[in-house]
């Protein structure tokens, strides 16, 4: 998937063929913020300016913008599976939250 951030917030991009544009949407807020461009630099204008007027918008409204993503969820995992990360954690040093935040990180700056 491609993506953008900006300010903590991310977009996933896609392409309309029949247009011959550039779109996104926001992801992991309520609210709707979409935005396009021709080109990429036209995009990443508009993915930026997108936000900056998402947060101008809440400001003046008295509105507090949803906030991307909390930094919290949850995985359900197999029983044995749940053992072999507590022992890897432990032998590492670490709480099971840092320690599968990461292996989380490590997988996800690997396939970026």
């Amino acid at each position: 998937m491609n993506t953008l951030s900006y300010k903590g917030y991310t977009a996933k991009i896609e392409f309309d063929p029949d247009d011959n544009l550039l779109f996104g949407n926001i992801v992991g807020i309520r609210d709707t913020v979409g935005f396009h461009g021709e080109t990429v630099a036209e995009l990443k204008d508009a993915f930026r300016e997108a936000v900056d007027f998402y947060l101008e918008s809440c400001e003046k409204s008295g509105r507090v913008p949803d906030k991307p993503f909390s930094g919290k969820f949850v995985v359900r995992v197999e029983s044995s599976l749940h053992g072999e990360i507590v022992a890897a954690a432990v032998n590492a040093g670490k709480s099971v939250n840092k320690w599968v935040a990461d292996a989380l990180a490590k997988v996800v700056h690997a396939h970026s």
